[in-house]
């Protein structure tokens, strides 16, 4: 890892990080979703038997599969998928919005009412490792807020099934339907429907670059969480944190992807060579050392600033999907922090507690867009209709604005519909 002192004007090369540029496979998955409109179940058979080398006769996972899955999966797997189930289920419940009313003037009332999605179609990842975490993180959202049909599509292994422990996940999660399809197929099976697949108002989870364009080039005709990029972490420690825990919190990030980001920002010019050294030490131990390795030698950085104001300017700057906070007085800094995904405080609280069981999401924004988005929630499942009724007191009050307005903007209906409430006896 490369060691930076900050300066200011180097901020916007320093918040650089590899990003998804879907320009370079927009044409190929535009043909792909192309094929699927037209052929549908067919289009989603030939691009699975090209892409994963499976022939799949049947698509839909049968509850004869989900039932067997559970015999083959360790008991103590079952038994976490279940824990974290039960807090994500507890941390979510908590994020349902509540209905309201009020009275904006005499005789105005108006207020916002809640309404789940009727159906969401959940991504899960395949590739470089099996996640049935991603499951219990889209599925058990979309269900608490009352969505009525959650679908989801994974890519098959070599077998021509589905992983054993994502199978027990979906139905732990309460998934309605599972799909042995993945890539962009999938999205536009999602998004436009086929013979067995019915399309769904939203897609959500992440994937790899072609899921990423698909995704791009369905929204509006349905909706989309948000672009999602290789993963990324910030720690912002002082002279006081530990070194080895800092060191492995980088490598568990820089293990998902070789163009994960990996940041620590400090301080402390002894920590940063302590944390250099841990990671120097350690690394070579690691199963995943090569993707490690590339990821910090591409993306990671430890960066030395002049102050803890400074690092948490730097850290707003970023927009972190993952931010670790690793120095005294965690409470007052939290309160500075504008910009991040996910927030983990304390030398005790590595990101993986957030990845599998504290209950929060790991579906989260990526490459800067923490500025503009939240992670995955209950609320990225339901809508928030307004609603207002007027008494004839209200429309009195209402008389001088919205007459005049609506002549002004030459819509001269708007302004008559009103007026003929006026004149009603």
């Amino acid at each position: 890892m490369e060691i930076i002192e900050f300066k200011k004007e180097d901020v916007k090369e320093l918040v650089k990080r590899s990003q998804i540029d879907v320009d370079q496979v927009i044409e190929d998955v535009q043909v792909i979703i192309e094929d699927v409109k037209l052929k549908g179940d067919l289009a989603l058979k030939d691009y699975t038997e090209k892409f994963d080398q499976v022939n799949i006769n049947i698509l839909k996972v049968s509850k004869k599969e989900i039932e067997e899955s559970y015999k083959r999966v360790e008991p103590n797997i079952i038994e976490a998928l279940s824990k974290a189930a039960s807090n994500i289920k507890k941390f979510h419940l908590a994020q349902i919005p509540e209905e309201w009313f009020m009275e904006v003037d005499e005789g105005i009332q108006a207020g916002q009412l809640v309404r789940p999605l009727e159906s969401v179609g959940c991504y899960i990842p395949g590739g470089r490792a099996i996640y049935p975490s991603t499951i219990l993180m889209t599925v058990i959202p979309a269900k608490i807020a009352g969505v009525k049909r959650v679908v989801c599509c994974t890519p098959p292994q070599s077998d021509g099934k589905v992983t054993d422990a994502v199978l027990v996940a979906a139905d732990l999660s309460g998934a309605d339907e599972i799909y042995k399809v993945g890539g962009a197929q999938a999205i536009a099976a999602l998004a436009y429907g086929t013979e067995s697949i019915r399309p769904v108002d939203k897609i959500v989870g992440p994937g790899n670059i072609f899921v990423t364009a698909a995704k791009n080039l369905v929204y509006g005709e349905v909706d989309i969480d948000f672009p999602a990029g290789p993963s990324e972490v910030l720690i912002i420690a002082d002279q006081f944190s530990n070194p080895e825990y800092i060191a492995f919190d980088l490598m568990a990030q820089a293990e998902h992807d070789p163009n994960a980001s990996c940041v620590l920002v400090t301080t402390s010019e002894e920590l940063a060579n302590k944390v250099h050294n841990q990671i120097l030490t350690n690394i070579k131990y690691r199963e995943r050392r090569n993707i490690i390795e590339e990821s910090l030698e591409k993306y990671g950085k430890i960066i030395i600033t002049s102050s803890l104001e400074e690092s948490i300017h730097f850290s707003n700057e970023y927009a972190p999907e993952h931010l670790i906070i690793m120095a005294a007085n965690q409470e007052k800094i939290l309160k500075k922090i504008k910009n991040a995904g996910s927030i983990f405080l304390g030398d005790l609280t590595p990101v993986s507690c957030g990845d599998y069981g504290s209950g929060t999401n790991h579906v989260l924004p990526t490459a800067g867009c923490a500025k503009m988005y939240s992670g995955l929630s209950t609320e990225s499942f339901i809508k928030k209709p307004t609603v207002q009724k007027l008494n004839e007191e209200g429309l009195q009050k209402l008389k001088e604005v919205v007459i005049p307005l609506a002549e002004y903007e030459g819509l001269y209906a708007h302004a008559e519909s009103f007026q003929k409430r006026l004149k009603k006896k």
